[in-house]
Order: structure tokens, then C-alpha cells, then sequence
């Protein structure tokens, strides 16, 4: 069954070479005459349509023959360097066909009906005498495994070419797209991982801290027989109260504001811009709100860049604006800080595993000194897994 396999993937890719070595011959004719004629303005519409049409008819060869399927579009190059390995390839593998027959038919005439002549063949350190029919087909059958060889030569060096010119095919697209979605879906559990962390420092270090604060308050003023310094224990207690409703609301808040499920997307940024101790300002530019999973991301990427720089980069302007074209949503922080900010830190690179689990691109430029700017770009539609 493989070596069956492997007979009718020779013979459907020499179909395909000898195919390609009819259509080089039109696409070189073509060339000669299209590609001078390009530089004249008003002949350049038909130049184009024409090698639209041959690029279209390649890559349904290529498709059909060597399983290589594409969509991209080419040009002169491409035509040029496939119409030149058509020619040779097709012309390589037919005069090795011819060859491999004419040995093949002599060899077996002589077997059949012809007076077989002996022909010494010395080996190293031996001596064989055999028939000129059996040497001819023993010929043709070494020349014709090597003819398959290089028929599965041309076919590959065809697929290569595509490549090169119009794309990767889809088995290989599938396999990237496979690679890209391990990768990301390893990111997203890290980010989540690392926010989970986040969480705890803050309910540790704040929450918790100011609740361990507010019950000693509480239980001094229990055990206080002094109602002066009871009442100035009560007093501080419930100021503690307050802090710590804060920290819970901040907290709750960083995990996840519920603005943006119950106002939208510039409203929960309004409020990202108030709570600012630095002056935002928020140009929102997008018509519709986008679906929850980019919308989400938007926010997050927005408000951790503020954070950053507020806190790390001495911003004193901050500058968000929102874009969006027919396919994309643009989000780019803009500041005055000291710039010097690492794509590779804990909070970019976790807004870096965000963006690109929804197939969008994240880019930082925070070159030392300043300024620093960030932009992260999403489909508009909801990624496909």
C-alpha cells in the first residue's frame, strides 16, 4: 500500500511539473510582452488583470497537484522565477523519462526477441559477464527510481516557491495556528496565575492589615474603663472602618470593575481617569462597544499602563486614545514619564499573554528618558479556537 502511495504521488506531482512546463512556456511568453508593457499607464489594467488570471490558474495547479493551498497574491517575481523552474523542471524530467524508456524498451527487446549481446562489467576485484538486454533494463529501472527522485524534487522546490511568494499552505498555516494556540493558552494561565498573586498581595498587605488594625482598635475599647479614651478608640475604629471599605472596593475594583459590564467600556475608562492622582485624558473613538472578551482586554491593557505610569514612570500626562477601522480595536497609552518601561515586567508581559490569546499584537516603546507608549491592537471579532 506505501509503495502505492508513493507510485501515485509521483505520478500526480509529473502531471503537475509537466503541466507547470506548458503553463511556464504562456507565463514567459507573457512576461516578455506584460512586463515592459506595465511601465506604459494605460496598458498596466490589462498587464495586471493578465498575471492576476495566471497567478489565479497557478495556485489552482499547485492546489490541485502538489496539495498546496494558497491565497495570497503575486507578482511579476513570482511568475518569473515559477515560469523559469516550470521550464527547467518539466524539461529535466522529460528527458529523463525519455531516456529511462528508451533503456527500458531496448532492454526488454533484447530480452524478448533480439540476439542479447554479452557486456563485461567489472566490479572491484570481480568480473561479471551479463547480456546487454538485462544491463539495459537494470539501467532503466536504477534511471527510473532516480527520475521519481527528481520528480519529487521538482514538486517540492514548486511548493517551496509558493511559499516563498504566496504564503504558507494550510496543513502548514493549521500547524502554526496550532504552535500560536499552545503558546497563548500557557500565557493566559500564567497571567491568570500571576493575577491570582496580585490579589493576595493586595488583600494581604492591605485589607487584611487594615483589618487586623480595626479589631485591636475594637478590642482596646472593649477592655478600656476610660470612656474619654473609649470613645477616641471607637473614633479611630471607624475611621479604620472606612480605609478598609476603600481597600475592599479598590480591590474589587483591580479584579474587576462592575462599570464596564453595566455602563461600557468609556465610562469604566472615566472612572480608571478620575481615580488617577495624574492628570488622563481619554479620546474614545470607537462607535459601538466591542464584544466583552476584547472590550475586557481594552480596559485592562489601559488602566495597568496608567498604573505603570503613575506609579513607576513619574508621569504627569496621561494620554489614552481609542481607534478602531473595519476589523481592528486600537488602544495606545501615551505619557511623559521617565520611559525605560520592560515589555518583559510581570504587569506588561501579562497584558502581552492577554492580547495575544485574542490573536491581537501588543507593542511597548519606552525608550530610557522617554516618552513611553503603548498600543494594543484586537479584532473586532470574537477569536476562533
Amino acid at each position: 500500500m506505501a509503495a502505492s502511495d508513493h507510485g501515485q504521488r509521483v505520478v500526480r506531482v509529473l502531471a503537475g511539473v509537466f503541466l507547470g512546463m506548458a503553463l511556464g512556456v504562456v507565463e514567459l511568453a507573457f512576461l516578455s510582452v506584460a512586463w515592459p508593457a506595465s511601465m506604459v499607464p494605460a496598458i498596466r489594467p490589462a498587464a495586471a488583470r493578465g498575471l492576476a488570471r495566471l497567478v489565479s490558474v497557478e495556485r489552482a495547479r499547485l492546489a490541485r497537484w502538489f496539495g498546496h493551498e494558497t491565497s495570497g497574491e503575486a507578482g511579476y517575481g513570482f511568475l518569473a522565477a515559477r515560469a523559469t523552474l516550470g521550464v527547467l523542471g518539466g524539461y529535466v524530467c522529460a528527458s529523463a523519462l525519455f531516456l529511462t524508456g528508451l533503456l527500458l524498451l531496448g532492454g526488454s527487446w533484447d530480452l524478448a526477441w533480439g540476439e542479447s549481446e554479452q557486456v563485461p562489467v567489472n566490479l572491484p576485484g570481480v568480473k561479471v559477464v551479463t547480456s546487454s538486454g538485462v544491463l539495459g533494463v537494470t539501467s532503466g529501472l536504477a534511471l527510473l527510481a532516480l527520475t521519481a527522485l527528481m520528480i519529487l524534487a521538482v514538486g517540492s522546490l514548486e511548493r517551496r516557491l509558493a511559499g516563498r511568494f504566496l504564503g504558507p499552505d494550510r496543513h502548514e498555516q493549521m500547524s502554526r495556528r496550532i504552535a500560536e494556540l499552545t503558546a497563548t493558552r500557557s500565557g493566559i494561565v500564567k497571567a491568570v496565575d500571576d493575577e491570582r498573586r496580585r490579589i493576595e498581595r493586595d488583600l494581604h498587605d492591605g485589607v487584611q492589615q487594615r483589618g487586623v488594625a480595626l479589631a485591636m482598635l475594637l478590642g482596646r475599647a472593649q477592655h478600656s474603663s476610660d470612656h474619654d479614651t473609649t470613645g477616641e478608640l471607637v473614633a479611630q475604629a471607624y475611621a479604620e472602618s472606612r480605609h478598609l471599605l476603600d481597600e475592599l472596593r479598590s480591590v474589587a475594583w483591580r479584579i474587576y470593575p462592575t462599570a464596564l459590564d453595566e455602563l461600557g467600556l468609556r465610562a469604566a475608562l472615566a472612572g480608571v481617569a478620575e481615580r488617577s492622582s495624574v492628570p488622563v485624558t481619554v479620546h474614545y473613538g470607537l462607535a459601538e462597544r466591542p464584544v466583552s472578551e476584547i472590550e475586557t482586554a481594552v480596559y485592562f491593557v489601559a488602566r495597568e499602563a496608567i498604573t505603570n505610569a503613575v506609579k513607576h514612570a513619574g508621569a504627569r500626562d496621561i494620554l489614552v486614545v481609542l481607534s478602531e477601522d473595519e476589523r481592528t480595536v486600537r488602544v495606545a497609552i501615551s505619557d511623559d514619564g521617565k520611559g525605560g518601561a520592560e515589555p518583559s515586567g510581570g504587569g506588561l508581559s501579562g497584558l502581552a499573554r492577554r492580547v495575544l490569546a485574542l490573536d491581537g499584537e501588543f507593542v511597548v516603546d519606552s525608550p530610557p528618558g522617554g516618552p513611553t507608549k503603548i498600543v494594543a491592537t484586537l479584532p473586532k471579532a470574537e477569536p476562533c479556537g
